[in-house]
C-alpha cells in the first residue's frame, strides 16, 4: 500500500519544541512581548517567520527587524539541538525498519535548511533520507499541503502511497490535504484533543506503531 514514509522533524524525529518555546521566549520576550496578551498564539506546527509576525504585529518593538529576530531564534534552536538533541523513543529503530522494506523516506519540515541539516546530523541519520524538504523551498509552509507535495514528488511517488508521521495539527492538516495518509503523534497535553481526529491513526510513540493497523 505505501511506497514511502515522510516524517516532520520538529517534535517528531526530536523533541524540539522546548527548545522552540525557550527561543521564543528568550528572544521574543527580552524584546518586550507578553505571551498572555491577546490574541494568543497556538505556534506549535507555524512556521517561526509566522510567529514572529503574529507578534509584531500585534505587539510591535523598536529595535532589531524581523528578519534579524527570526535569525536569532533560529541560532538559540540550532545551538540547542546540536549541543543536546535526541531522537525521539523508537525512531531508529523505525527508520530502519522502513528502509529494510526498501520504502522510501523523505523529511519535511517548516523549519529552515540549516536547523534541517544540524538535526539530521546531531542525530546521525542524514543517510536514511533520499528527500529532504525545508520551508526554504517552498512559497508557502504547513497548513498548505506544498511542502508535503514536494516531498512526494521528490521521491517520485504519489500522494496517495505516502505515510506521514506528524505531531502538529497544522502538519496533520497539511498531510491530508495533500492525500495522503497520516499517523499523528500529538504532544502528550494534546493527547485528547479532538482536533487530531482527522488522522488516521494517533499514536503516543514510535514504539507503539503497528503496520497492521493501517490495513
Amino acid at each position: 500500500m505505501f511506497q514511502a514514509v515522510i516524517f516532520d522533524m520538529d517534535g517528531v524525529l526530536i523533541d524540539s519544541e522546548p527548545l522552540w518555546h525557550q527561543a521564543e521566549q528568550h528572544i521574543l520576550g527580552g524584546l518586550g512581548i507578553d505571551f498572555n496578551k491577546p490574541p494568543l498564539l497556538q505556534s506549535t506546527g507555524l512556521t517561526t517567520a509566522a510567529v514572529i509576525a503574529h507578534w509584531y504585529q500585534h505587539q510591535p518593538w523598536p529595535g532589531p527587524s524581523t528578519e534579524q529576530v527570526h535569525h536569532a531564534i533560529i541560532d538559540f534552536v540550532a545551538s540547542g539541538v546540536a549541543a543536546h538533541g535526541e531522537p525521539k523513543i523508537g525512531l531508529l529503530a523505525l527508520l530502519e525498519s522502513i528502509a529494510k522494506q526498501q520504502l522510501k523516506i523523505a523529511v519535511a519540515t517548516n523549519s529552515p535548511k540549516v536547523l534541517l541539516e544540524t538535526t539530521l546530523a546531531r542525530l546521525n541519520i542524514t543517510d536514511y533520507f533520499q528527500a529532504r524538504c525545508h520551508i526554504e523551498l517552498v512559497s508557502k509552509g504547513k497548513p498548505d499541503p506544498e511542502i508535503y507535495l514536494l516531498a512526494a514528488s521528490k521521491l517520485g511517488v504519489k500522494p496517495e502511497h505516502c505515510l506521514v508521521f506528524e505531531d502538529s495539527f497544522a502538519g496533520v492538516t497539511a498531510a491530508k490535504a495533500a492525500g495522503m495518509t497520516v499517523v499523528a503523534i500529538p504532544a502528550e497535553h494534546e493527547w485528547q484533543h479532538s482536533k487530531f481526529a482527522i488522522a488516521d491513526y494517533k499514536i503516543r510513540c514510535f514504539s507503539e506503531f503497528d503496520w497492521q493497523r493501517l490495513g
